[in-house]
């Protein structure tokens, strides 16, 4: 007999990173996809600022608020806003800083990149689908579904990163007209769900995979000097910034719960919920 989490009852649990009660991700509200474009702004930042510096140490500090992020949130047992968003935060600079290290220092060129982790997160998503039958994160009710999430989410940042870059700069479009027309193309799964009746899962995913070159290209729009077709603010001033807000966000999310999925609040869960796109 199976319990909510989709585990056999008497089944052994890991004490360190024991597996979920309830869903680890929050619903899908406006407030969602505002801090989501606001960590990716803010992880374009933090790492192009850490990349100014000694990379060995950026590298560092990358990796240690990652490692600290997925040891908080996988050991929670449901979603929780603080933990949740921080691991977010942190892929958002980690994702940013491996796709930059694949062109400036290996030499991968942006169309390159842009390839290689629209493929890898081809495959993620692949990989999930044939394993779980689902890809909603209505479903992320286990740690193996938790695991794949985060995989695509790391993938998603990624291929962001390196598609920004390659609008902005291969293309020659500039930050300020790459966001622009990233934010038009967002509404695409948005128009696309309400009015055409688009499988919300793919309409979710679709918005996920365009807000990290949103973010980011007004990100190095606000932060890379005027040369190079920036407003000349600086990384560091933006990282503060979008850091400041984030966490002021996430502190209103975490006291009022307005982001917990509303079946967490009553009964067990469904195996499989229809997600809300809203």
């Amino acid at each position: 007999m199976r319990d909510v989490t989709g585990q056999q009852r008497g089944a052994p649990v890991s004490a360190v990173f024991p597996e979920p009660l309830a869903a680890k991700v929050p619903e899908i509200t406006f407030m969602f996809w505002v801090v989501k474009i606001l960590t990716t702004c803010g992880g374009e930042a933090v790492s192009d600022w850490l990349g100014q510096g000694d990379r060995f140490v950026g590298a560092a500090v990358e990796i240690g608020l990652l490692v600290i992020g997925l040891a908080w949130q996988f050991r929670t047992r449901r979603y929780f806003a603080a933990a949740y968003w921080f691991l977010a935060y942190a892929i958002a600079i980690l994702g940013t800083g491996v796709s930059d290290t694949l062109h400036l220092v290996i030499g991968i060129p942006y169309a390159g990149t842009t390839l290689l982790w629209a493929v890898v997160l081809a495959v993620v998503f692949r990989l999930w689908y044939r394993s779980e039958g689902t890809l909603s994160i209505h479903s992320i009710t286990t740690r193996r579904r938790e695991m794949y999430y985060w995989a695509v989410v790391f993938a998603t940042f990624a291929l962001g990163t390196a598609l920004g870059d390659f609008t902005g700069t291969t293309l020659g479009l500039g930050y300020l007209a790459s966001g622009i027309m990233f934010f038009l193309i967002i509404l695409i799964p948005a128009v696309a769900w309400s009015r055409f009746n688009l499988n919300a899962i793919a309409a979710f995913w679709f918005a996920y995979v365009v807000t990290r070159p949103l973010g980011a290209s007004f990100a190095d729009y606000l932060g890379r000097d005027r040369s190079a077709s920036g407003l000349g603010y600086g990384s560091g001033r933006v990282a503060v910034v979008a850091v400041i807000v984030v966490a002021i966000l996430v502190g209103y999310l975490a006291v009022t719960r307005r982001d917990i999925q509303a079946l967490d609040r009553g009964a067990g869960l469904p195996d499989e919920p229809a997600i809300n796109f809203r």
